[in-house]
């Protein structure tokens, strides 16, 4: 029998349940389609990296995978008719667009009589399944991860043989992803399942031993860069899991994975919570007017919030600590209301993953899942001193501070030659807008 694996978050070989239940049956045929409500909703980087993912898929397929331009519910179906397949098998999906598209993709291929079928789940631990013992969903992260740890996970599975159908591809697709690799940040990294593998051997070889220390430091660089390959799915979280070995380091990086499982367990059971908050805190917000502008732009007058803001744009990548940096300068310093930062990040984030970026704002912004949000303003210069003490991130990233030694680079207002390089002054005074915050907090 001939069956169709439609790709979705799951761009990889290896460690593929519905690929191996889709080859178990005979011949695949490997499609993913182009969806134009997400295409669309793509900013740049992130077109870029689906595009340069689905070109490395496409390699590994032996140019096998077709690829096709529209509507799901649509493009699906005919497909299978195509192929005269049985079943169309998927990983499946949680985020609250994907659930409604696939609902409607399920009801279009039992119209003619091809099964939909799920097998597996882009996270260690399906969203939905961690309950409380009152049976309720996990609001705070730290008894989720508990759970979570006890929960425990299935081995990786090896890539299965398979044998991939011939059906050909649609011009317009292969146009789309040109165009959209031409729409690459300047650093972005490679594509694929063999550079996601690479790039971990890499972090377990050299940086998995610190991390719990070293993954706060930007200018080090120490992080494991796994974030764009668990988006597309080039890697499975249960394969990095599987390599871990013991020690604070490695339990550190389990516990980020945690993070991940929990923000789409959040999403899954508050689906409204995608772009609206958790927990309404009936504050007033502002329109940040040219001060937003500056902001995207990295030109701030604080320097560790422009370094990331600029790495954002060079990259499509930032380090997670400036992340929060940046969102508490958005969002208490100059009282924007989180989804505008968020939309940027997405537009920008070859790892933008609306669940984890979406409720990390959240988390800032103080009306995600914490218990006392509005004690947390991170001061950015006393963030930028003590995670970048010897300014090199700055440096790295806003060159009219170049000259400035060490710390000085975080505070060249000190300075007598601090602007002569015209770095932007601050667009405001963080302490003033620091006392402002927690005074909106109390009164709600």
């Amino acid at each position: 029998m001939t069956s169709v694996l439609w790709f979705r978050r799951d761009l990889r070989l290896g460690d593929h349940p519905a690929l191996t239940a889709a080859a178990a049956s005979g011949e695949v045929v490997g499609l993913f389609v182009l969806d134009r409500t997400l295409w669309k909703n793509s900013g740049p980087a992130r077109r870029a990296w689906i595009a340069a993912s689905v070109r490395a898929l496409d390699e590994a397929t032996g140019g096998s995978l077709v690829v096709k331009v529209g509507d799901p519910a649509e493009v699906v179906p005919a497909v299978a008719r195509a192929a005269d397949a049985d079943a169309v098998h998927v990983t499946a999906e949680t985020t609250p667009y994907g659930r409604r598209r696939d609902a409607r993709v399920a009801a279009a291929l039992a119209e003619i009589g091809v099964r939909g079928q799920p097998d597996g789940t882009p996270y260690v631990v399906e969203p939905g399944t961690l309950r409380t013992q009152q049976g309720g969903p996990y609001q705070v992260f730290t008894p989720y991860s508990k759970a979570w740890f006890a929960h425990g996970h299935a081995d990786p599975l090896p890539a299965p043989a398979v044998s991939w159908a011939d059906l050909p591809c649609d011009a317009s697709a292969i146009e789309h992803l040109r165009a959209g690799v031409e729409e690459a940040p300047a650093q972005m990294p490679e594509a694929g399942e063999d550079a996601a593998l690479t790039r971990w051997r890499q972090f377990l070889d050299a940086d998995v031993r610190d991390y719990d220390e070293a993954r706060d430091l930007p200018a080090a660089d120490r992080t494991s860069r796994m974030s764009p390959y668990l988006k597309s799915g080039a890697v499975h979280p249960r394969q990095l899991l599987a390599d871990l070995a013991d020690g604070e380091g490695a339990h550190r990086y389990a516990t980020e994975l945690a993070w991940r499982d929990f923000y789409a367990d959040v999403l899954w059971h508050h689906p409204d919570s995608a772009w609206t908050d958790l927990r309404r805190l009936a504050i007033g917000y502002d329109d940040p007017g040219d001060a937003l502008d500056a902001w995207r732009e990295g030109r701030t007058g604080y320097p560790i919030v422009d370094a990331g803001m600029r790495q954002l744009r060079h990259e499509g990548w930032m380090h997670n600590r400036v992340r929060m940096i940046t969102a508490s300068f958005l969002t208490k310093d100059l009282h924007a209301w989180w989804p505008a930062g968020a939309r940027h990040f997405l537009d920008l984030l070859v790892d933008g993953d609306l669940a984890s970026n979406n409720h990390g704002w959240q988390w800032v912004a103080g009306t995600g899942t914490d218990a006392a949000p509005y004690f947390r303003v991170f001061n950015p210069v006393t963030q930028g001193k003590k995670f970048d003490p010897d300014g090199d991130y700055v440096r790295r990233w806003v060159p009219e501070l170049a000259h400035l030694p060490g710390s000085a680079a975080h505070e060249p207002w000190k300075h007598d030659l601090g602007y002569e390089a015209d770095y932007p002054r601050p667009v405001v005074d963080h302490a003033e807008e620091r006392r402002e915050a927690l005074a909106r907090y109390a009164a709600r």
